[in-house]
């Protein structure tokens, strides 16, 4: 995966956040579940991040 796609991804799953938050409240198990989510996403364009700058 690119690091645009995966750019695109973690918007989007940024934005169905939000959207849980107001419906469900910070603390309901489906925001757990969708900020879980995107910690995942987050910490994989990290790495492709570090990959790229330790390939330098």
């Amino acid at each position: 995966m690119t690091k645009e796609n995966l750019l695109h991804e973690i918007e989007e799953k940024r934005k169905e956040l939000v959207n849980i938050i107001m419906t469900n409240g910070m603390t309901s198990h489906i925001t757990i579940q969708h900020s879980q989510q995107l910690d995942t996403l987050l910490l994989e364009y990290q790495k492709l991040s570090l990959g790229s700058t330790q390939s330098s």
